[in-house]
């Protein structure tokens, strides 16, 4: 995974925590993959609240099937 500055850093777990945002964004922006967004977040978040972003990541991208 590439370094990032702190402030790089905070605009991805931002962008990341956005329900607006999707991965393909980010990768566009910051040229990371949803696998180096997860480890970004894992490594920064306290342990609950990655788990929180990803119980929603993954609910949010459920809901967002059935609407398609």
């Amino acid at each position: 995974m590439k370094k990032f500055l702190e402030s790089e850093k905070s605009e991805i777990i931002e962008l990341a925590l956005s329900d607006h945002a999707t991965f393909d964004n980010i990768k566009s922006i910051y040229g990371i993959g949803e696998k180096d967004v997860k480890k970004l977040m894992r490594e920064n978040l306290k342990s609950r609240s990655y788990k929180s972003w990803r119980k929603r990541v993954r609910e949010f991208s459920d809901r967002r099937e059935k609407y398609k």
